[in-house]
């Protein structure tokens, strides 16, 4: 049988509210009355010792306990004089051991045997012993933790005065007040599960309400609908999870359209040079257009585009995936940097373009990469600037170290970029279209690679405005140490 949560919830609530009241219930009661117990025997021990006073007294003035052995009504009369809550007297008018007021005419009635049960067990919850401890008023047996207080006259003991255990309340007002205690703990008692229970449900419904509504809108965002949010009522855990939740849709969502613009930008990529190869072979067919080798050549340049594309697409792909081989070593960042720089120094030079280049190091500084991986990142960014750089303008090559970092920047002059583009320029297939457009070739793909590169060498690489016009490229790596 399946259990809503909510009901879960409440019969939780319910059992820790019930176990409360049943844990404070019984520790009370056990509380009151043992309270009330040790009330009774400090009022008890106070009398016991009055008792005891008047007994010695009473001794003094008759020179021994033959005055109560041989009247009994007397140990009797002094524990009702002493005790006159606590134990019953005589009928209402009737003196202890005499008549009652118009009963001279009858036998005097004795008062009960002093061993007896006389109403509320007088004699059983006391005693009395003579100085060699011989009983005066006894059981014939002594409890072993009978409570004796020596009597004394003239310095000598003369007497014992017993209090015998007793373990259950001997008076009906006691029996009474504790019954009247225990009546009023289950009146709360039940009163507080009561109200546990009606407060439980309204509160289970309420922590749960935010988990219905998560679990709704995670049953849309499986279906598709990415724009699924659910409110933030709260500041609590379920709060934290909601905004969770919103973080993740947000995600979706915008993966969903990084999705859909991957492959329209993809279509769009391949569409072109397959349009032109079309094109240009179905002129070739139809005569409109002889068979020369500048045809040919046209061709040959739109499949090598084409092959570049599905290149850096597959090399995209593989540092998604982590899948690129790294083979890495301790590299000295200088020398890599010179050598590729110089195979590009006669592109540049065609194109009228200056290069400044700044390297530092004489081999004491290294970082821990692939040489391969780090050639290619470092052609991407040149090819990007021998593409981007009108002619006639400027590249500046620096490479510094900072601290436990080494810096390359590689800045260009116009065009540059807007600064809004800047940060969407490591996207795939993003490109300025206003000054970096199809007709400079590449399909947007290589600051990409790069970023993945960098990032692979536990690095940062990131994009600025230069102050030659165009864009500064910096890359940090970190170093490994010095040799």
């Amino acid at each position: 049988m399946k259990i809503r949560i909510t009901y879960r919830l409440f019969l939780v609530i319910l059992a820790a509210a019930i176990l409360t009241v049943l844990s404070t219930f019984f520790i009370m009661q056990w509380s009151v009355e043992h309270g009330f117990r040790r009330y009774l025997h400090n009022v008890e021990q106070t009398q016991f010792a009055r008792l005891a006073v008047r007994l010695e007294a009473g001794y003094a003035a008759q020179g021994g306990w033959d005055y109560l052995k041989n009247e009994p009504e007397q140990w009797f009369r002094l524990i009702a004089e002493t005790f006159p809550q606590g134990h019953p007297r005589p009928p209402e008018g009737q003196p202890l051991g005499g008549p009652r007021p118009g009963e001279h005419d009858r036998e005097p009635r004795p008062f009960p045997p002093p061993m007896g049960r006389p109403p509320r067990e007088i004699g059983r919850m006391f005693l009395l012993l003579d100085g060699n401890k011989q009983p005066v008023f006894a059981p014939a047996e002594i409890p072993v933790d009978t409570t004796l207080k020596p009597l004394q006259y003239h310095n000598r003991t003369v007497g014992y005065l017993g209090l015998l255990p007793h373990k259950r309340l001997t008076d009906d007002f006691q029996r009474r007040f504790l019954k009247d205690v225990q009546s009023a703990l289950s009146l709360i008692a039940g009163t507080i599960v009561l109200l546990a229970a009606g407060l439980a449900l309204p509160l289970a419904n309420r922590l749960v309400r935010p988990i219905k509504a998560l679990a709704a809108a995670t049953d849309r965002l499986a279906s598709g609908e990415y724009t699924t949010r659910v409110p933030i009522t709260s500041t609590d855990e379920l709060g934290q999870l909601a905004r969770g939740f919103n973080s993740l849709a947000l995600t979706l969502e915008k993966n969903e359209q990084t999705r859909r613009q991957w492959v329209a930008d993809i279509s769009h990529e391949l569409r072109t040079p397959l349009a032109i190869l079309r094109g240009e072979i179905e002129a070739i067919q139809d005569g409109i257009r002889p068979t020369t080798p500048d045809a040919i050549d046209s061709l040959h340049g739109e499949v090598l585009r084409l092959e570049h594309l599905v290149n850096d697409l597959y090399q995209l792909s593989l540092s998604d995936v982590g899948a690129l081989t790294y083979r890495k070593v301790e590299l000295e960042l200088d020398a890599l940097l010179t050598a590729v720089l110089a195979t590009y120094r006669p592109q540049f030079a065609a194109r009228g373009i200056t290069v400044a280049a700044t390297i530092l190091g004489e081999g004491t500084d290294v970082v821990f990469g692939d040489p391969e991986r780090m050639r290619q990142l470092f052609v991407n960014i040149f090819d990007n600037a021998l593409k981007y750089t009108d002619p006639g303008g400027t590249i500046a090559v620096r490479l510094t170290y900072q601290s436990e970092l080494a810096a390359i920047d590689i800045e260009d002059s116009a065009p540059g970029v807007p600064p809004g583009d800047l940060e969407r320029l490591f996207e795939r297939l993003y490109r300025v279209e206003a000054s970096r457009n199809r007709a400079a070739g590449g399909a947007g793909l290589g600051l990409a690679i790069c970023r993945n590169i960098v990032e692979a060498h536990a690095g940062t690489i990131t994009a600025h405005p230069s102050s030659l016009g165009g864009i500064w490229i910096r890359i940090e790596l970190p170093l490994t140490g010095r040799c």
